[in-house]
């Protein structure tokens, strides 16, 4: 049993890097090269599919020797398939490539579509008639705001940027009742407002945007709250912002 132990484990280091460990004695290379390929194509299928931007932005060449390195020294914490995607992410964020210095992120945004769709969150308990300024908001676990160094939302084969803008790439995840995930992007202030909704379970709406007019500058708050009700309206009914009722 130690021997085959000794054989099985050989196999898996020669398949996962092959330049710098030989095959196991007594296993033909034409088996050898069939074990390399199906490992090889079966880890392009689960990538691929959730990293098409990325794949296409590197080309055939620099996918695949994308694919063997992590192939060869990434060591996977989760035995599921469909989470995949977020080890090459996790590998990714340990990567230096100075020549497309925003590879990280742009695996973490297309991986996140996935993530939100996997994600088994319910949404929240929901108060409708709760008030928009003194109900507690709180951010739905369906709804992901992102920040991001680079515009990844417009990396592509086509434009790949060497200096992040000044600016960071403000976006929201959000999946609706269908299943369906949502992207758009966020104005700072937005970002901000859905920051402190995040894990909020005693602040009032009307608080919150208090906080974020102080942090803005805006010295007349009350016009501030009274232009920010539509958009409060609008996160309730789209799910990304769930009221329940003040105590009391």
């Amino acid at each position: 049993m130690s021997a085959l132990h000794a054989q099985l484990h050989a196999l898996a280091a020669h398949v996962r890097d092959p330049a710098a460990h030989p095959g196991p004695a007594g296993i033909p290379e034409r088996r050898l090269q069939v074990y390399r390929e199906l490992v090889r194509n079966n880890l392009d299928a689960l990538l691929g599919s959730t990293f098409p931007v990325l794949r296409d932005t590197l080309g055939q060449a620099g996918w695949n020797a994308l694919r063997d390195r992590f192939l060869a020294v990434h060591r996977s914490q989760t035995p599921l398939f469909p989470r995949l995607g977020l080890e090459f992410v996790a590998f990714l964020a340990h990567v230096e490539d100075p020549a497309r210095p925003w590879l990280a992120e742009l695996a973490d945004y297309e991986w996140a579509e996935l993530g939100l769709q996997l994600a088994e969150a319910a949404a929240p308990p929901h108060d409708c008639a709760a008030d928009l300024l003194e109900g507690i908001p709180r951010l739905s676990p369906l709804a992901w705001p992102r920040a991001y160094r680079w515009p990844v939302h417009r990396i592509g084969p086509g434009f790949q940027p060497a200096v992040p803008p000044a600016q960071p790439t403000l976006l929201l995840l959000r999946r609706d009742a269908g299943g369906r995930v949502h992207f758009s992007q966020l104005s700072p202030l937005l970002y901000r407002l859905l920051e402190l909704a995040d894990g909020n379970t005693a602040r009032s709406g009307r608080t919150l945007l208090r906080q974020l007019a102080e942090e803005a500058g805006q010295h007349d708050s009350a016009a501030f709250l009274c232009e920010a009700l539509p958009m409060l309206a609008r996160l309730r009914e789209e799910g990304v912002l769930a009221w329940r009722a003040a105590a009391g």
